[in-house]
């Protein structure tokens, strides 16, 4: 991999109307806004919810005031198991599309896919300004590169720069996260300053060696924080996150204690701090990288472009030549910590991955703790590794990951140092919203002062009081494919209903010349049915049919319903299922 400096591009003629930069305002100006008029007054802020909240992923937020709009980040999640053939979940965007003139840009706090991965899809529909950190947006422009965008106006930011849109103000601040660029946003409005923490925890020994910038964040809230709106996803553990810098020891012992073996590690792609640490040892102990994985592929060559990875000359080999190496030369960094169908360490486990053959000279390091819903098939993953003869060394056994989210003495201290007057807590399921404004209680908030929104709310504010506003259209679009589809996808409901209940064809074939009744065939897919059934289900179709004047049907298409119905209770009676009855009637 060739370094080499990546340019951003940015096409500034499309930020807005008079092809202007946008304003850029010094820190000592951000918290002070002007006196609000009578006119002014009558004005509230709305902060729109389109995802994040009530679930983990697909964070999206929209502040709206006046004639502008915001939006902060743009995410996507994963489909669970009611959702078959669905690749992708991204946000119903239907709101901002009718009020597109409005939006003055998308703010991204980190480069995450639930906080991006959704942007190449609304780009195409919302063709705005977006602000991010280098690394961010390197990952976003070979995201938009996939899906053929070509005019994006990316504009990169670095912590403590300062934007104007429209009648916000948006200060970008260093916080440590997983990945690297994390930012948290103090954001000016005309009735108060809120800050949106992004996904956060606090790290006096990262391996960046940047920490969370506290002083800043203690001087924002010392001026007055209006708003709060602050990550939950670890709001249910006590204490406070371990240092990245912890799991730097447990690999250290893992590389020198299986010298003679050959080393697998799976880890998030996006966590730029431990693919560096990854390297470094492998460096220590004279072994060469190999990478596997389009996305872990992708995202090293991305990060060292930028140069947020180093990656010493000679390090890395193709992982279709470890085969010239010993064991203890080679160190092979996969995508699969989640068990991903389709990722390489769980191609490797179930031996459909012709580039790398697990066995008993192996140890396999899992670097990532388990994503709730996925316990199933990271453990499916682990055990077949194991029936392999490798060794597996995971979250359970070892201090092999830690969170990039704060835990509940991290969100103590954030909320003691902004000392909000109205609180929101974001990015996690009813639950985690719930422990985490019960923390804000403990800590002497009012409860009136605390909102848990969910999807499709607005929650209004004029400075005085907080309150709900309207409901507006909001929840999931699913993409499919190159297709993208409503959350009330016929689509979906037809797939659900065949992965429950099967599909049962039924073949009738009519005499032109006599219209009647030639012969009656039954196939079904995915349904329990005995040849017992299907003889008395073609004799009950038989009978029905023949009480019937076939020459008084109009068509095939009246026939096909009159053979649906017949068959919809019958069937029912015999199976318990109610099957997709798909009728074709053939006349000979």
């Amino acid at each position: 991999m060739k370094k080499q400096q990546i340019k951003i591009p940015i096409n500034r003629k499309n930020i807005n109307k008079s092809g202007k930069k946008p304003k850029t305002v010094n820190n000592a100006e951000l918290g002070k806004t002007k006196p609000r008029t009578a006119a002014a007054n009558k004005k509230s802020l709305k902060v729109r919810f389109l995802g994040g909240v009530g679930e983990i992923g697909k964070n999206m937020t929209a502040l709206e005031y006046g004639k502008d709009i915001i939006i902060i980040d743009a995410g996507l999640t994963f489909p669970g198991e009611n959702m078959p053939g669905v690749d992708l979940v991204i946000p119903d965007v239907s709101y901002l599309v009718q009020n597109k003139s409005k939006i003055r840009g998308i703010v991204i706090t980190h480069g995450h896919e639930d906080h991006i991965g959704g942007l190449p899809y609304i780009l195409k529909e919302l063709n705005v300004p977006v602000y991010g950190t280098k690394l961010t947006l390197t990952l976003i422009e070979n995201k938009i590169k996939e899906q053929k965008i070509n005019d994006a106006v990316l504009n990169c930011v670095k912590p403590d720069s300062v934007i104007k849109l429209g009648c916000f103000s948006v200060e970008f601040i260093n916080v440590n996260h997983s990945i690297a660029g994390a930012v948290a946003l103090a954001v000016t409005t005309p009735v108060g300053v809120v800050f949106h923490s992004g996904d956060f925890k606090i790290d006096y020994t990262p391996i960046s060696g940047e920490t969370i910038d506290l002083t800043r964040i203690s001087e924002i809230g010392k001026k007055g924080v209006l708003l709060l709106m602050a990550d939950s996803t670890n709001a249910e553990r006590e204490g406070f996150s371990m240092s990245e810098s912890v799991v730097k020891d447990t690999l250290e012992h893992v590389f020198s204690d299986n010298a003679e073996k050959r080393l697998i590690i799976a880890t998030f792609a996006s966590n730029i701090h431990r693919l560096q640490q990854i390297l470094d040892l492998a460096k220590k102990f004279k072994r060469k990288v190999a990478f596997s994985g389009r996305s872990m592929i992708n995202i090293a060559e991305a990060a060292e472009k930028i140069g947020e990875l180093k990656i010493p000359d000679g390090l890395i080999v193709d992982v279709e030549k470890i085969g010239n190496f010993k064991d203890g030369q080679i160190v092979i960094v996969s995508t699969g910590t989640q068990g991903e169908p389709m990722s390489a360490l769980t191609r490797m486990a179930s031996g459909e991955f012709n580039k790398v053959k697990i066995g008993n000279n192996d140890t396999v390091v899992i670097s990532a703790s388990v994503i709730p819903g996925n316990e199933k098939m990271i453990y499916a993953v682990i055990n077949n590794l194991y029936r392999l003869g490798a060794e597996v060394i995971y979250e359970s056994l070892e201090p092999i990951h830690v969170s990039g989210h704060a835990l509940r003495g991290e969100l103590r201290t954030l909320q003691a140092l902004v000392k909000p007057k109205f609180f929101i807590p974001v990015h996690g399921e009813y639950r985690h919203l719930k422990k985490h404004a019960r923390l804000a209680e403990e800590m002497g908030m009012k409860p009136s002062n605390i909102v848990i929104a969910e999807i499709g709310d607005t929650v209004e504010t004029d400075g005085r009081q907080i309150k709900f506003g309207e409901k507006f259209q909001a929840g999931s679009r699913f993409v499919d494919g190159v297709g993208i589809d409503g959350a009330d996808s016929f689509v979906l409901r037809d797939r659900i209903h065949l992965s429950e209940d099967g599909l049962l064809v039924v073949v009738v074939a009519v005499e032109e010349l006599s219209a009647t009744l030639s012969s009656v065939e039954i196939v079904s897919k995915g349904l329990m049915m005995t040849d017992s059934v299907v003889a008395d289900t073609k004799a009950a179709l038989s009978n029905t049919l023949k009480q019937i004047d076939l020459r008084t049907v109009r068509d095939e298409t009246e026939l096909a319903g009159i053979i649906r119905r017949s068959l919809r209770n019958f069937i029912y009676k015999a199976t318990k299922k109610n099957p997709m009855i798909v009728p074709i009637v053939m006349v000979v």
